[in-house]
C-alpha cells in the first residue's frame, strides 16, 4: 500500500498552479494592467475587479486542494494535517468574504486570510515526526518541519511588515509567502513518495 495516495500527488502538484495562474491571469484581464508587486492577490478577486471569477475560483480550487492533501498524508501526524486542512478551509473563506472593492477592506477577509497563513506556516512544524516514525514519514524529521516552518513564518512576516506600514512590495512579499505556502505540502508529498519508493535508508 502507497504512503501516500497518487491524489494527494495530484492535489498537491495543482495547488501552485491555481494559485499562480490564478493571479497571473487575473492580473491579464485589469483594464490597464495591474500592478503585481504592488497590488495583492485580494484585489484581483474583490468585488469590483474586471473577471474577479478568475482569482475567486483559483482561491477555492487552492483551498480545497490544501483539504485533500491534508487528508492523504497519512504517515504525518494529524496535528500538522488538521492544521494544514485549516488553512485549506480559511483559503476557501477568503474566496467567500471577497473584499468591496480593490482598495478596501473587510474583517471577515482579513481574519480568514490571517488564518489561512498562519496555519499554512505552521503546519509542517506539527506534522513532522519526533519519534517512532512509521515507515515513509522520516522524509519529514522534527527539524526539517520546524525549518520548513520557521522559513515560511519569516515570509508571512516579511508581507505583515508591509501591510501593516503600508509598502511598495506588499503584492510581491504576499505573492512570494502564498507561492512558498501553497508549494510546501508537494515538496512534502515528493520526499514522502520518494522515501517510500526508494525503501528505508541503508543502516549506517
Amino acid at each position: 500500500m502507497r504512503a501516500v495516495p497518487g491524489w494527494a500527488l495530484l492535489s498537491s502538484a495543482a495547488a501552485p498552479v491555481l494559485l499562480v495562474g490564478g493571479w497571473t491571469l487575473a492580473a491579464a484581464r485589469q483594464p490597464g494592467g495591474f500592478d503585481q508587486v504592488g497590488g495583492t492577490i485580494s484585489a484581483l478577486a474583490a468585488r469590483d475587479a474586471t473577471d474577479r471569477w478568475v482569482m475567486t475560483a483559483g482561491l477555492l480550487g487552492l483551498g480545497l486542494c490544501h483539504c485533500l492533501t491534508a487528508a492523504g498524508l497519512r504517515p504525518l501526524r494529524p496535528a500538522g494535517r488538521l492544521l494544514l486542512a485549516l488553512g485549506g478551509l480559511a483559503t476557501l473563506a477568503v474566496a467567500a468574504f471577497p473584499l468591496p472593492t480593490q482598495q478596501g477592506s473587510s474583517t471577515p477577509h482579513g481574519l480568514s486570510a490571517a488564518v489561512a497563513f498562519g496555519a499554512l506556516a505552521l503546519w509542517p512544524a506539527l506534522a513532522a515526526h519526533r519519534r517512532r516514525a512509521p515507515a515513509g514519514a522520516t522524509a519529514l524529521t522534527a527539524r526539517r518541519g520546524t525549518a520548513a516552518a520557521a522559513l515560511l513564518l519569516a515570509l508571512v512576516g516579511w508581507f505583515a511588515v508591509e501591510l501593516t506600514t503600508g509598502g511598495a512590495r506588499i503584492g510581491l512579499a504576499e505573492r512570494v509567502a502564498a507561492g512558498a505556502e501553497a508549494l510546501c505540502p508537494l515538496l512534502v508529498v515528493l520526499a514522502l513518495t520518494g522515501r517510500t519508493a526508494g525503501g528505508a535508508p541503508a543502516p549506517r
